[in-house]
């Protein structure tokens, strides 16, 4: 006799296999076992003053109040900065997403230490109103929503920055429900009218504990080139950046 077939599990990468390779697998991920209290203290023997990160009573009330009247099945989250390279869970399908009433903004500025300081700020990608912004959506399979969106909290809601909210993203496939975590503009560290010199001076400087801003805006830069969304904003201040770092580096 022989035993059923057992249906192999789908392919993540079959909508988009030029992205094979590009993501980093969720078990290497820094923040796959992220401990936001860890964080805190490691920037705390910096000299960073303590009190800056959410508590984690409220970090989960947030968590259940969003996922209480989320639709039951398969939950999709939109990635539109380091989660397109790095989202740290584990997901059953990625597909080009756009999403309309947003935009990627470098609005995200880190003086904490973790791509810059509070001496050499850093600066981030955040999702801020516009027009439309083009990324990733990433499908966590329902049987894993409590596991892998406590992952997503932890590395999100971490201090104050983002609120989460649901989006309509239009893919190839369809349109998802998906969750995003878009910019507070209450918080201190957005701030959606850096003026552009300043832009460039961050990004091409900032530097923390887990790397350079550099290397971030580098690396989202190819993550848009793998899949063809072409943003000519992004590309120009990439450029910017890279000379000013290469004129520091002339002047040291």
């Amino acid at each position: 006799m022989f035993a059923p077939a057992i249906d192999a599990p789908l392919d993540p990468f079959r909508h988009h296999p030029e992205l094979r390779g590009l993501v980093t697998p969720s078990e290497q991920s820094f923040f796959r076992d992220f401990e936001p209290v860890e964080m805190e203290a490691k920037l705390a023997a910096r000299g960073v003053p303590a009190g800056w990160c959410h508590s984690e009573a409220d970090r989960e009330a947030c968590r259940k109040h969003t996922l209480a009247s989320w639709p039951k099945g398969d939950m999709w989250v939109f990635a539109y900065g380091s989660l397109m390279w790095d989202p740290a869970i584990a997901f059953t399908d990625v597909r080009r997403a756009r999403i309309e009433g947003y935009a990627r903004r470098f609005c995200l500025l880190d003086t904490l230490g973790v791509r810059g300081t509070a001496e050499v700020p850093g600066l981030m990608a955040g999702l801020d109103v516009g027009v439309e912004c083009h990324g990733l959506v990433f499908c966590i399979a329902e049987a894993d929503r409590e596991a892998e969106t406590d992952r997503l909290w932890r590395r999100e809601r971490i201090a104050p920055g983002y609120h989460a909210t649901m989006v309509a993203a239009e893919t190839d496939f369809g349109t998802v429900q998906a969750l995003a975590f878009v910019a507070d503009r209450s918080a201190a560290s957005i701030v959606p009218d850096l003026p552009r010199e300043d832009q460039i001076r961050y990004i091409a400087t900032g530097k923390g504990i887990i790397g350079t801003s550099l290397a971030y805006i580098e690396t989202l830069a190819r993550q848009f080139d793998a899949i063809g969304i072409a943003d000519p904003d992004l590309a120009s201040l990439l450029d910017a950046a890279r000379r000013y770092h290469a004129e520091q580096a002339q002047q040291a």
